[in-house]
């Protein structure tokens, strides 16, 4: 047993009884990195320093000033700028570059009392689906070091389901928390497009990016959750709407929810195992008084498409700004300013950020505009229609989060279509700017298995508790990879 195998509110009970301290948890997490990060490649920056010393001087605050999250170890995805903490989005051209503020999120963390430990490894500008995108290293699956994590949050997944950490951020474009979540049997959560602050996450895409929280639990999940969202004059794409308790709608009733499981989500393409979890979890639901009904999402076929379209085309433009001339890289031996901006772009991008930098201008310019990009903004309004219908008559809708278990490292880099294939069933969620969570519900071949529960605009409150519902009435969330043991 370590400290990590608690829930928070466990945590806090052993602090309130004084059998641990906060100082206690911050080293157990260090201590936990420096057994198995040389095999799980989590972290790319350590804020060991700075960590140690405010752990000690929060184990001085008295127990009635404390939230649920007060002195909880966190790891924070690359892409989220932190104050003095090296931030490169794991990319060369951002390499050495240290932000003078923090994300609002980052501030919300600091405020709630959490303890960042470092930054957490991912696909270069969150572009990628397997963690192997980055400019620095490849993050494996804690379950198989064979595999990988998922991406592009994959170090934040792997860094909580390696038990280095009880709490990490990640960002979602489309799908780059669930995925990984899924394939390291762990709970992660894309809120409602606006629910929480984008300023200081380094952008991909604008319209589709959202942060969001990644645990071991659901009521952990909803107290992150809770923690990091509201509005932000900072962020103007950000929700004025109310915050709700997300863990007071942790109540296990689910008596009379009905439940869409859309055909296209169990259809080709998904394997047997991840049809069969589903299919073994709607059960559990109807035990608890759940009703299911099998729905369509017509246009969610061309999700795929659309998504790499608009995604691509707000990512040629977002990373304009990385020119080598205000911060990061600096490509030597130039002879003009325009020799200056081809070299640094050249030599500081990876191949897939190339790869998406040159289909978004392309599908930009003035002869594709009308035939890709517009043409792709409108499927788009279709696709958000269908959950639109969908939830006039159904509270949220359930299937797998991926279509397979992880898969070998190298296995897809030479078929970049495969691979984008990977978060066919997350996309149209960011597409339409929903809430969705996955959460573990069974094993393949010794690999987790992701349910993908769907919610309404801001409903994730109803999401939580279906989710933790099912939780409760199963035991996958208590897995816990091989790596533990050697951790101890």
């Amino acid at each position: 047993m370590t400290l990590f195998n608690h829930k928070a509110s466990e945590l806090q009970a052993l602090l309130h009884k004084k059998e641990i301290s906060i100082a206690d948890l911050t080293a157990e997490s260090f201590k936990r990195i420096e057994a198995v990060d040389a095999d799980v490649n989590a972290f790319l920056a350590l804020n060991k320093e700075k960590a140690t010393a405010q752990s000690s001087e929060m184990d001085q605050v008295p127990f009635e000033q404390r939230g649920p999250l007060f002195g909880m170890p966190i790891g924070v995805k690359d892409n989220i700028v932190t104050e003095g903490l090296e931030t490169t989005s794991a990319s060369k051209i951002l390499q050495g570059f240290n932000p003078i503020y923090d994300a609002t999120v980052v501030h919300k963390l600091r405020a709630a009392g959490l303890v960042t430990v470092g930054k957490l490894n991912m696909d270069e500008f969150a572009m990628g689906s397997s963690n192997e995108n980055s400019a620095y290293k490849i993050t494996r699956n804690p379950w198989d070091l064979d595999r990988v994590p998922g991406g592009s949050s994959g170090g934040s997944a792997a860094s909580v389901a390696a038990g280095e950490v009880p709490f990490s951020l990640g960002s979602d474009t489309g799908g780059s928390i669930r995925q990984p979540a899924a394939f390291c049997g762990v709970v992660g959560m894309k809120p409602t497009y606006g629910r929480v602050s984008r300023y200081g996450l380094i952008a991909f895409a604008s319209s589709l990016d959202q942060i969001g929280p990644i645990t071991r639990t659901v009521e952990d999940n909803a107290f992150l959750l809770e923690a990091i969202s509201g509005v932000d004059a900072s962020d103007t794409t950000s929700a004025n709407v109310d915050v709700p308790s997300f863990v007071k709608s942790l109540t296990g009733d689910i008596k009379g929810l009905r439940i869409a499981v859309p055909s296209e989500y169990l259809g080709e393409g998904v394997g047997e195992a991840a049809k069969q979890s589903v299919l073994d979890a709607l059960k559990v639901l109807e035990t608890l008084g759940a009703t299911w009904e099998e729905v369509s999402l017509p246009h969610s076929k061309y999700g795929l498409a659309t998504y790499y379209l608009l995604s691509s085309s707000e990512a040629s433009s977002n990373l304009a700004r990385f020119d080598g001339i205000r911060y990061g890289f600096r490509a030597d031996n130039v002879g003009s300013l325009m020799d200056l901006y081809k070299k640094t772009r050249a030599q500081g991008f990876g191949d897939e950020v190339k790869r998406r930098i040159m289909l978004g201008t392309y599908s930009l310019s003035a002869g594709s505009y009308d035939a890709y990009y517009k043409k792709a903004q409108q499927v788009r309004t279709l696709i958000k229609n269908d959950f639109d219908q969908v939830f006039e008559k159904y509270d949220v809708i359930i299937g797998p989060t991926t279509p397979t278990p992880a898969f070998k490292v190298g296995e897809k880099n030479d078929d970049p279509l495969t691979m984008y294939a990977n978060d066919i069933l997350t996309i149209p969620v960011n597409l339409a700017g929903v809430p969705g969570i996955s959460i573990p519900c069974g094993f393949a071949d010794g690999m987790p298995l992701g349910l993908q529960i769907i919610g309404k605009h801001f409903d994730e409150a109803t999401i939580y508790r279906v989710a933790h519902a099912y939780e409760q009435a199963t035991s996958f969330h208590k897995q816990t990879p091989q790596i533990w043991e050697g951790a101890k």
